[in-house]
Parts: structure tokens; sequence; C-alpha cells
């Protein structure tokens, strides 16, 4: 199942993906015919991220939208073009550097013994097919194509062959960085924070879609051209060990991101005369077998109020 978030009739609003196309599931209250069982009221991604019933009554509605297509109207359905932030203010944003083996190879570093962790906030969030406004404090931006995955239950000191249990789902993560302030200090938080330094999307793809997060192709393009492509099978750490990681200092709870690290081919891996930064202009596009694209336009300056 693949559900997004979007902004539909004057709402943020829940919708499944069928085909491509997306449709607000609260529009089928409004269908004579449809069972009103399946959906008795208005569901938010937050009501879901929560309520283990309600991914099961989803996945009902799911299946009904699946076999009674004929029966929606076609000015129902929206585009997948643009989305919101799947999860909207998750409680924990958290991002693995150093987590492919070619990646480390090209920063010219030490292959970690641990998992790298650092942390993005919510006010980096950005959806899909949306503008990342780059201000005037940065100017060596820099793309990160990675699998991201969405925490599903709540889970602390889980073990590395249990973990992916508690996965809701995964989507497209762009850790989009700015490197001059990234290594400002010993600390990389400000170079990866920013407004818009963490879009994701188009939508959640769940788990049983995704039998083995560890055998995915993923692939980013500027301006249509091929910058990175790897399998999540080269990781140092797997997706279910850094659940199990992670998880021994800290409780994981619904809707926690955890950002899974970016293959080689990004522009701080270039030697330094090579390197051209991120401009004003330039399209990002991530994409993850299953997952969906997800589009990102950077532009100069800040948004007008």
């Amino acid at each position: 199942m693949k559900i997004a978030r979007i902004h539909a009739d004057q709402r943020d609003e829940l919708a499944l993906v069928i085909s491509d196309r997306l449709l607000p599931i609260a529009r089928l209250r409004t269908l004579a015919d449809f069972p009103s069982q399946l959906l008795p009221a208005f569901v938010t991604m937050e009501d879901v991220l929560h309520s283990p019933s309600l991914l099961t009554q989803l996945q009902n509605v799911d299946q009904w939208i699946k076999t009674h297509t004929s029966r929606i109207p076609e000015s129902w359905w929206e585009s997948t073009e643009t989305t919101l932030p799947v999860v909207a203010q998750p409680e924990k944003i958290l991002c693995v550097g150093l987590n492919y083996r070619r990646h480390v190879e090209e920063t010219h570093l030490e292959i970690p013994p641990y998992p790298v962790l650092f942390s993005k906030f919510a006010n980096s969030l950005e959806g899909n097919g949306q503008v990342v406004f780059m201000g005037d404090m940065a100017s060596q931006w820099d793309y990160e194509a990675e699998l991201v995955i969405v925490i599903g239950r709540p889970c602390f000191k889980v073990s590395e062959e249990q973990a992916l249990d508690y996965v809701l789902g995964y989507c497209n993560g762009n850790d989009l960085s700015a490197r001059d302030l990234q290594f400002r200090t010993g600390q990389w938080l400000l170079g990866k924070t920013l407004a818009g330094m963490a879009p994701i999307g188009p939508y959640i793809v769940t788990r049983d879609e995704i039998p083995n997060p560890n055998a995915l192709t993923v692939r980013c393009w500027v301006n249509g051209e091929l910058r990175q492509e790897d399998e999540t099978g080269q990781m140092i750490f797997s997706p279910q060990y850094l659940i199990h990681y992670i998880s021994q200092f800290m409780k994981l709870v619904p809707g926690d991101l955890i950002f899974t690290g970016t293959p080689s081919g990004v522009i701080l891996g270039q030697p330094p005369e090579q390197r051209q930064w991120l401009k004003d202009g330039d399209h990002v596009t991530v994409e993850i077998d299953g997952l969906g694209r997800l589009e990102t336009t950077l532009k100069a300056g800040y948004p007008v109020e």
C-alpha cells in the first residue's frame, strides 16, 4: 500500500496511491455505494501512525478502491507530482553518515566502526515537487539520495532479527547539505537542517510491499544527469541493524524517520577543482526501486512572505 499526505479540499488530507494517482480518501465518504464501515471517520497520517487498526482499515479501503475504480469520479483523482512530507511532525529525524563503502572511499575517510548518527529537525522537512530556497548563508549545497525508514511501532532494545517488524514503510529522501556550514565546526548540524533540507516522499510504501530493503537500487539525477547509483545491499550498516543499534540507546516511536545514508557520487566526493555546487534552478530527482520519484527544485534567496 502507498500512503501520501496532500493538500486538498483546503486541508491536509490522507491519500492512497493507485496506479500512480492519488485519491484523497475522505472523498469516498460522499460516494453513495461506498461501505461507510470501512472508513467511519476522517483519518490523518498521525492517526494511522498511532493506531495499528487504522492501518488495517486503510488496507481494506485500498482494496475496495482497486476493485471499484470505475465508480470513482475522474475529477477526484490527484497527481503525485506535488505532495506534503509523508510525516508532518516526527519526534525524531535521525540520519546516518558514511554508510556506503564507496561513499566513504570518495570522502577519503575511514570505515566507521559504529553508525555515524546525526539529526535533522522538522523544519527541514519538505514534500515532493516543492521548491527549496537556498537562502544566503551557504554556498556549497549538495544532494544525498537516501532510503528513509518510517517507524510504525514503538521499539526499544529490539533485536536485529526483529527490527523490521517495527517499520511502517519506506520512502525516498534527499539529505540536502550545505558543506561549508557542515564543516564549519566539528558538528554537522548547521549544514544539515536549514529549511527544506530534508525532502521526503512522494509517499510511504508499506513494508509488506518492500520485503527486502537490502535489495533496492538508489539513484539520483541533477538536471537529468545521473549522479548516484548503488544498491542498498552495499550499506555498511543495514536498515535492520540501524534500527537495532539506535533502539539500544533511545526509544523509537511511530513517525520517527531514519535517513539511512547516501551512496557515492555526491559533489563533496569530487576533486575540489571539479566541484560545482547546486545552484539556483537546479532540479534534483531521487528514485529508489518501488518508492516512486522525489523531485526537488533549488531556488536562490528566500520565499516571499
